[in-house]
């Protein structure tokens, strides 16, 4: 009986090695076939794009301890690799993203985008055809750039964005990569042609580079958008925000509402949710989403801001004064739009500016004419003085004078009567 023990143990050791044998070459020879596969481009490795996927989707739904988690999985895995450096920049950006005058993560942001740089240029050192130390030398780069933009640091903007350029172009042969890499050239044809016609004083900074396509430039982020791996989503931030400038509202509302559905945690994307639904007449859908933000602003959702604020709240003013009529809901959402427009120094953002000039046309329809007199002297204080809402403004304060001066005589003879 020993002995038959022994045998079957014996012969379930000699299985259970040949087994892990057999399992431990299946993996190596996996390995190999996805590196042959990947032909040694982490990009394009299928682990590392579902572990990235995983991650970057953490991301864009503000659950960014989970996103950390992973990008610090890939870091151990890859230390000398740019990848997992630039998604924690990327993090770091999107924490910027909703109120993007928010200086507090910037100097993370700008250190984790310089470790990418340096870790992409030991690679770019040791071969200059490395598609991917070009490609996150660009992307690095670029997203430098967008950040001392948004500091109105215009030279160093310029720099940084003639930095991304030559990496982008060192980095357009390898086929593979075209999404990715079109991502760029869809930025580059829309913006260095809107940016001159939108801030003249900015053209000196653009003279080296070269001429765009505003219409290519929405096709190939559109093409991105699509087709990208890594850079779908960023495509798709920038083409809300281009969608808008074009008055392709229809547009923007579809991505909006596709955006939030896919990250409903993203701050960003549910503004604009709001925003397009609202701007496209779709009023359930407006109403309902400026509440649950109001919400989540007051329960301190991370990211969820005075911005997000202001445009949910005048959706809700709006829609109570002109719809339902019920101004006194009507006006204390106005006045909270405009206390949340304060707290961010937006004093001559349109919500804020409208928001004076509805309260003083409540005001004038309750018979409340100085109080409407003072707001429509906000109007034309913070209104910008080619604008619309100014000329609306000093034309309700010359029918304000009027009627007080009406009020004043009738007054008057009222008095002299017995």
């Amino acid at each position: 009986m020993r002995i038959l023990i022994f045998k079957v143990l014996l012969v379930g050791s000699l299985v259970l090695a040949a087994t892990s044998a057999a399992q431990a070459q299946w993996w190596k020879d996996a390995d190999a076939g996805e590196k042959a596969r990947s032909q040694g481009l982490l990009l394009k490795n299928m682990e590392v794009q579902h572990d990235a996927t995983v991650a970057v989707n953490a991301m864009y739904n503000y659950n960014f301890a989970e996103a950390d988690k992973e990008f610090r999985w890939l870091q151990t895995k890859y230390p000398e690799h740019p990848l997992p450096y630039f998604l924690f920049g990327l993090a770091e950006w999107w924490k910027i993203v909703p109120n993007s005058d928010n200086a507090m993560f910037d100097e993370k942001c700008l250190s984790y985008m310089d470790q990418a740089i340096e870790k992409a240029e030991a690679l770019y050192d040791e071969d200059e055809n490395n598609v991917e130390a070009a490609f996150f030398l660009a992307a690095a780069h670029a997203f430098k750039g967008r950040l001392f933009a948004e500091r109105k640091k215009w030279t160093k903007a310029a720099f940084a964005g003639k930095s991304s350029l030559k990496y982008l172009e060192k980095s357009k042969n390898h086929q593979d990569f075209s999404p990715e890499l079109l991502f760029g050239d869809g930025l580059y044809n829309y913006y260095v042609e809107w940016i001159p016609a939108n801030y003249p004083a900015l053209k000196p900074f653009l003279w080296f580079f070269s001429k765009g396509n505003k219409a290519e430039g929405i096709r190939q982020l559109e093409s991105v958008s699509n087709n990208a791996f890594y850079t779908r989503t960023e495509a798709q931030y920038f083409l809300l925000q281009i969608y808008s400038m074009e008055n392709q509202h229809e547009k923007a509302y579809q991505l909006a509402r596709y955006l939030h559905n896919a990250y409903p945690n993203n701050p960003f994307f549910h503004r604009y949710y709001a925003r397009t639904a609202f701007v496209t007449g779709r009023v359930n859908e407006a109403e309902t989403e400026s509440r649950n933000i109001l919400q989540r602003i007051d329960a301190k959702h991370f990211g969820y801001e005075p911005i997000s604020g202001r445009y949910a709240s005048f959706i809700l003013a709006y829609y109570n004064q002109f719809f339902y009529k019920n101004f006194g809901v009507a006006k204390e959402n106005y006045r909270r739009a405009i206390a949340f427009a304060e707290q961010t120094g937006a004093k001559n953002s349109g919500y804020h500016v409208s928001s004076w000039l509805n309260l003083g046309k409540i005001a004038d329809a309750e018979g409340n004419l100085e109080e409407a007199k003072g707001y429509f002297e906000k109007v034309v204080e913070f209104a910008d003085k080619k604008s619309s809402q100014r000329e609306e403004a000093k034309k309700l304060l010359d029918e304000n004078r009027r009627k007080q001066k009406a009020a004043k005589k009738q007054q008057r003879k009222a008095d002299k009567q017995p």
